[in-house]
């Protein structure tokens, strides 16, 4: 997988598209490892994983250099990412960590080929567990009166880290507009499948009160409509009257950690595109 190139490409749909594309890997002695392919209404999408036949050293700017007369032809937006460089995540929290918990166990585990540079909070819950995990704790506590001097402390540390992508791991901050366009199409979002149902503080509470027999969480890009982003995973669970709030809130807290370390992955695989409001996936 390290000596291997990514390859998105978006553009209208045209006759010989794909054949050039191919043409273009086989002339360069190029084997093609994975391949998706998407039309949707006059769009065309695809992601291909390719590497050399020979193990050899790959020069990604000459790739892209030689590629451009192919997506000129074809208005093509491409994208090459080389899967030895690994992305840089920042992750931000509250008080909740089993969203935090996941990703940094599936970043040990290698499941996640990610460095996490730094951990950002508004409050100080979560700092033993991810300083015993090697990564440093940024503590940003919030008020109305500090809120986008803190965001501009938070952009500084995403571009001093050289951040690739910013993770909402349960953090319970609403971000500002402003801060929303300098992350945007990198920075997802997890919260419960309620919405617009049970807003404020214990949805799952709420959810039990209204006898609610399913549970869901949503991953998305994160937008100025707040929650409103591309939506990039679902999932769900069945509970039953039998189930306690308490019961509810585990059960939720393990779906939106799961459905938010897939989006993640997603991400960093580049398997995700854009398309307005909604996403290509190509899981």
């Amino acid at each position: 997988m390290k000596n291997n190139i990514i390859l998105t490409i978006r553009c209208a749909d045209r006759p010989g598209l794909v054949a050039s594309v191919t043409s273009f890997l086989a002339e360069r002695n190029f084997t093609i490892i994975e391949s998706h392919q998407h039309q949707d209404a006059d769009d065309f999408f695809m992601r291909i994983v390719f590497a050399p036949i020979c193990d050899t050293s790959l020069n990604l700017a000459q790739i892209e250099s030689s590629f451009k007369s192919i997506s000129s032809q074809f208005g093509m937006t491409a994208a090459f990412t080389h899967t030895a460089k690994r992305p840089k995540i920042l992750i931000m929290v509250s008080k909740f960590g089993h969203c935090l918990h996941d990703l940094l166990h599936r970043w040990r585990a290698g499941q996640l080929a990610v460095d996490i540079p730094a951990v950002v909070s508004n409050h100080d819950d979560m700092r033993s567990f991810t300083e015993w995990n090697g990564i440093p704790y940024h503590h940003l506590p919030i008020t109305p009166q500090n809120k986008l001097e803190q965001e501009e402390v938070l952009l500084k540390l995403a571009n001093d880290y050289d951040i690739d992508l910013v993770v909402l791991a349960r953090y319970m901050q609403v971000l500002s507009p402003g801060l929303c366009a300098a992350l945007s199409e990198r920075c997802i979002n997890i919260h419960h499948s309620f919405l617009p149902s049970f807003k404020g503080a214990k949805p799952y509470h709420q959810a039990h009160a209204r006898g609610v027999k399913l549970i869901g969480a949503t991953a998305h890009y994160v937008t100025t409509d707040l929650d409103e982003g591309p939506i990039i995973e679902q999932d769900t669970r069945r509970v039953s009257h039998s189930r306690t709030a308490e019961q509810l809130v585990q059960i939720g807290q393990e779906v939106e950690a799961s459905v938010l370390s897939r989006a993640v992955r997603w991400h960093i695989e580049k398997r995700v595109i854009l398309n307005g409001a909604r996403t290509i996936i190509f899981d």
